[in-house]
């Protein structure tokens, strides 16, 4: 292991990392579901932090961190929000769990940005809903495309209000498909300055290994509702470890691989969810709509960081993506291939400041 390009969490094992995820290190506590966020990691490193609300126009309530100035004060000059937006399966202690050195919330925060976090649905900072419990089904009723049309533009107009200014956005993996669909169907564009797009989801075509493909296709709404008795996934129940269990069981899987896929993989193409019998009423048509990545706004700035090494982001896949972007302008579009890097290794990897984030820093002053 070159432990001057890797993160040793993204040589851990799926399950173990799910466990610091949740659980944490020594060094976090007490935990963010006890105090939040921003008191049991933010603040303890001697940053400014500040924990906000918003709601969702169906009822989910979102927790979401600000870090507004960096540890040693504000840095001259007007500081540009940006919004991080996590993956699945994590929240936004995703940008967090290394050094201040390390981690891009500390970094962009450090360097004169106005740091915003996010937290889907679902997660500890954002389990709560106007009037469901997470133990409730229906409070599980939703895919990603809720995330699409309700959780993404929620945090950007919350952050666009408290700042006044546009916001540039950094998704990771969900955090990027998430974003690819709203700004194919053209929303929120007017609202953003740029999107940074980490390890970018959109076709799982060439997906290398056997646990990220059956948890891909597990992870379609239909068939795990049928296989967990649940309408949506949640991954802190108990669920979720029979899930993984059963997934675990299927014959050459193994489950030490990098990170699965819970994302959508929709039979070759990026669509809304598969109601089925229903897909007449609820898209007037009988199949699910695509979400045509090609209408993305040719002059939205986009900067695209893969790696070499992604088994879930594969390279044949982003190649497909930058099909679809082939008529974006040229000068709007900056492409960052990291051979050595998998998926973690771009929110985990103890290099990831030298090798990406200045690179991406550099490109939003550019804009």
């Amino acid at each position: 292991m070159a432990l001057h390009s890797f993160s040793y969490y993204s040589q851990l094992p799926f399950i173990i990392i799910i466990f610091f995820f949740f659980h944490g290190e020594g060094g976090f506590s007490p935990s963010p579901e006890e105090v939040g966020i921003c008191e049991a990691v933010v603040r303890p490193y001697g940053y400014k932090c500040q924990e906000f609300e918003v709601t969702t126009e169906d009822g989910y309530i979102l927790g979401m961190q600000r870090i507004p100035v960096g540890r040693n004060g504000v840095i001259g000059g007007a500081r540009q929000p940006v919004l991080l937006q996590h993956g699945v399966l994590m929240d936004g202690m995703t940008w967090l769990l290394n050094s201040p050195e390390q981690s891009l919330a500390f970094v962009l925060a450090d360097n004169g940005f106005d740091v915003w976090i996010g937290n889907i649905r679902g997660t500890r900072s954002s389990n709560r809903h106007v009037s469901l419990t997470p133990s409730d089904r229906a409070y599980w009723a939703w895919s990603w495309d809720e995330l699409v049309e309700n959780d993404f533009p929620a945090m950007v107009d919350l952050v666009a209000k408290q700042t006044k200014q546009k916001l540039h956005y950094v998704g990771h993996s969900l955090g990027t498909l998430i974003a690819l669909a709203s700004f194919s169907e053209g929303r929120l564009v007017d609202k953003l300055r740029s999107a940074a797009l980490l390890c970018p989801i959109a076709y799982l075509d060439h997906m290398k290994t056997k646990l990220g493909i059956l948890a891909a296709r597990l992870f379609v709404g239909e068939i795990l509702s049928n296989l967990l008795g649940l309408a949506e996934f949640n991954p802190k129940g108990l669920e979720a470890s029979k899930y993984l269990k059963i997934l675990c069981s299927y014959p050459d899987v193994n489950c030490y691989d990098l990170l699965t896929a819970f994302t959508a993989f929709r039979d070759g193409a990026l669509t809304k969810y598969n109601y089925g019998v229903n897909n007449i009423q609820r898209y007037g048509q009988s199949t699910p709509p695509v979400y045509n990545l090609s209408n993305i706004p040719n002059s939205l700035p986009l900067y695209l960081s893969y790696g070499g090494r992604d088994s879930l982001s594969d390279t044949e896949d982003v190649e497909h993506l930058l099909q679809d972007l082939k008529l974006h302008e040229t000068d709007q579009l900056v492409l960052h291939y990291v051979q050595n890097f998998a998926h973690a290794d771009f929110i985990m990897g103890v290099s990831a400041k030298q090798v990406v984030y200045d690179s991406m820093m550099a490109f939003f002053r550019q804009i």
